[in-house]
């Protein structure tokens, strides 16, 4: 990934504890998008003693997998301290997620730490997924289950065309491609990969409260090559003015992979 497009950890954590307030209210697809991977647990033998949720954000699906697998011990791994203070109110008297502030890319466990490793939405925030991988590899015991979403590169494209007819800076962050994120993970030799895609559209009445929601969820640019300082009010309107083309039976559209 070149420079302009990789991920500002730094910002990435400040972004993520700004939003800590206002995640729930505005995080209605990433609740979605988890729903689904929750669901497909159904289908899946799966007895776990110890289970790290990457990237738990505030902690809505630490506690359901606490609620799903009543003997197991649940810990909430987030880069964002302030997320993890909401992971805190979660679960019941005596059984609440465990919370650990630390970044993905150096997981701070022993080897063979886990059974089971559930990640919503978070692997589009490494800046490596190679060694991202392979550290999961690292703590999960042999016959665990690693089970993730991330975004595709069709993520937010009307807003990334829109802004290229703005300027030259990066406004959206970069999302690996599906075959490139398999092809890692028979890099790092996991076994027996599954992979799929779905398509989710979002529409919008008006373009600011796409803005808006991206910035409650904590979701707003943050790679090197983005512009820093205020965008202007002229840029605003020429975003605005781009977006238009993509409006369809009354909304804009913002799509998801």
């Amino acid at each position: 990934m070149s420079e302009k497009n990789r991920i500002d950890k730094q910002q990435a954590r400040r972004a993520f504890n700004r939003a800590a307030d206002t995640y729930d209210a505005a995080a209605e697809l990433q609740n979605e998008i988890g729903d689904r991977l929750m669901e497909r647990l159904d289908f899946i033998r799966l007895q776990p003693r110890r289970i790290l949720d990457l990237g738990s954000g505030t902690g809505m699906f630490a506690a359901a997998l606490l609620k799903r697998y009543r003997k197991a011990d649940v810990i909430a791994l987030d880069l964002a301290e302030r997320m993890l203070s909401r992971v805190q109110a979660r679960g019941g008297w005596f059984r609440k997620p465990q919370c650990v502030c630390a970044d993905a890319e150096t997981l701070p466990f022993a080897d063979d730490s886990f059974d089971f490793i559930f990640s919503n939405l978070m692997l589009q925030w490494c800046t490596d997924l190679e060694s991202t991988l392979a550290e999961l590899r690292r703590v999960l015991a042999p016959g665990g289950l690693l089970m993730f979403t991330t975004f595709g590169p069709d993520t937010l494209m009307e807003l990334r065309a829109s802004w290229e007819a703005v300027d030259g800076y990066t406004h959206v962050n970069t999302f690996i491609d599906m075959h490139d994120v398999g092809d890692a993970l028979v890099t790092t030799q996991w076994a027996e990969p599954v992979m799929d895609s779905e398509r989710i559209t979002v529409t919008y009445r008006a373009l600011p409260a796409l803005m808006q929601d991206l910035k409650h969820i904590g979701a707003h640019n943050v790679t090197g090559g983005r512009l820093r300082g205020l965008t202007g009010k002229h840029h605003m309107q020429q975003l605005g003015e781009a977006y238009e083309g993509f409006r369809s039976d009354g909304v804009l559209p913002a799509s998801y992979e």
